[in-house]
């Protein structure tokens, strides 16, 4: 059941979704948006590096050590006045700097614990046993009326619906999830779960850049999105710019602990959007490929066209894409310098290739199925 921001135990997913943002000057308020802030520590106004870390760092205080609103209002204010923020003090009044101070510490407080419900509810063991997420209404001081009436709605837990209403819906917003299984969905006299409701939406121009942008109706503008849902992604792209900046050894040990991660279980399950490494490619190959970066990438889109063209393909036969680069029979195909061809690993005849983007700079996985025949294309060249 949710429950206040200064009554919450911080859980080490919470902890780690706010240590893994990146500080970001910003000019005011708005200059990002929805879930640009799974990857970035923003405070409006607060443009110098050393205001931001020390603010952060009070932030980080407050989520880990479990301060109080007053305890992070003092060290927040002790931070201004040592650096001479003038943005701070440029909020006028005491209920003025007051509210500001709240609107910081529980907009972290709460998105970051919503981040890391969001990791622990879509784990793949928690899914299986409790596949139900229940709605939540929690907010006991003006209280929003749509808000109310989503309590008690019950959606499976991978609904589209989730990704613009999961909460909080707004500053201020108290509203969770809970996860139910089978016997909590008919407890509470359901019998299976309800249709995600079309309350429609509003537009919402932007004042200071006038852009207009469409808002589910009941949701804030800029809260329309699942805070951690992202998380996952900038991860992975930070993992990314990191291994290509290592020598091969170590980049192939850190791929192969991303394939084997539960993480790539995720990905595999459409839960993770844009790119994942699964393999790295071998030196002679490399070189025959012309790709600047080692590391081999598989979209999700990619993935998922894969999977519905060959179902039988699992997650463990994605996790041999390593092995299948080493051991398998490579093949050049004709007129195609940018693209390989591999088959057969132990006995199994599997076809994979890769290919080589325009620029040069990376290789993504293609396709991988099991063939029913060992010979390679006509006219390829084999090259190991």
């Amino acid at each position: 059941m949710p429950i206040s921001a200064e009554f919450r135990r911080p859980f080490a997913e919470q902890v780690s979704f706010f240590r893994n943002k990146l500080n970001l000057p910003t000019r005011r308020s708005g200059d990002i948006t929805r879930d640009q802030n799974d990857a970035a520590f923003v405070v409006a106004g607060a443009t110098k590096a050393d205001l931001l870390a020390d603010l952060r760092g009070a932030v980080d205080d407050a989520i880990s050590n479990g301060q109080s609103l007053g305890e992070f209002r003092r060290q927040f204010e002790e931070i201004v006045a040592k650096r001479g923020w003038t943005g701070w003090t440029g909020e006028g009044t005491k209920a003025g700097r007051a509210w500001r101070t709240r609107l910081i510490y529980k907009t972290n407080l709460d998105t970051s614990y919503a981040a890391g419900r969001w990791a622990q509810m879509t784990d793949p063991d928690v899914v299986r046993l409790r596949p139900y997420w229940r709605y939540v209404h929690n907010t006991i001081e003006n209280p929003r009326q749509q808000h109310q009436r989503w309590n008690n709605l019950v959606l499976r837990a991978d609904d589209p619906w989730w990704q613009t209403h999961y909460p909080p819906n707004g500053f201020g917003c108290n509203c969770g999830v809970e996860t139910l299984n089978q016997r909590g969905l008919e407890r509470l006299g359901k019998s299976g779960p309800d249709t995600a409701p079309d309350n429609g939406t509003f537009e919402h121009v932007d004042n200071t850049t006038g852009e207009v942008i469409t808002v589910p109706n009941g949701l804030q503008p800029g809260w329309d999105y699942a805070p951690g849902q992202t998380a996952a992604e900038h991860a992975i792209a930070v993992r990314l710019n990191r291994l290509d900046s290592v020598e091969t050894t170590i980049a192939r040990q850190h791929v192969g602990q991303l394939v084997e991660a539960p993480l790539f279980s995720r990905f595999f399950n459409g839960e993770i959007r844009g790119e994942y490494p699964v393999a790295v490619v071998p030196p002679v190959e490399r070189q025959v490929l012309g790709a600047e970066s080692p590391v081999v990438l598989l979209s999700q889109q990619s993935l998922r066209t894969h999977r519905e063209r060959h179902p039988e393909i699992g997650l463990e036969d994605y996790r041999r894409v390593q092995q299948l680069l080493d051991d398998g029979q490579v093949y050049q195909v004709p007129n195609e310098p940018g693209r390989l061809i591999y088959l057969v690993i132990e006995g199994v005849t599997y076809r994979a290739a890769l290919k080589r983007t325009q620029d040069g700079k990376k290789s993504y996985f293609l396709t991988l199925f099991k063939s029913r025949t060992d010979q390679p294309p006509p006219n390829a060249v084999r090259l190991r």
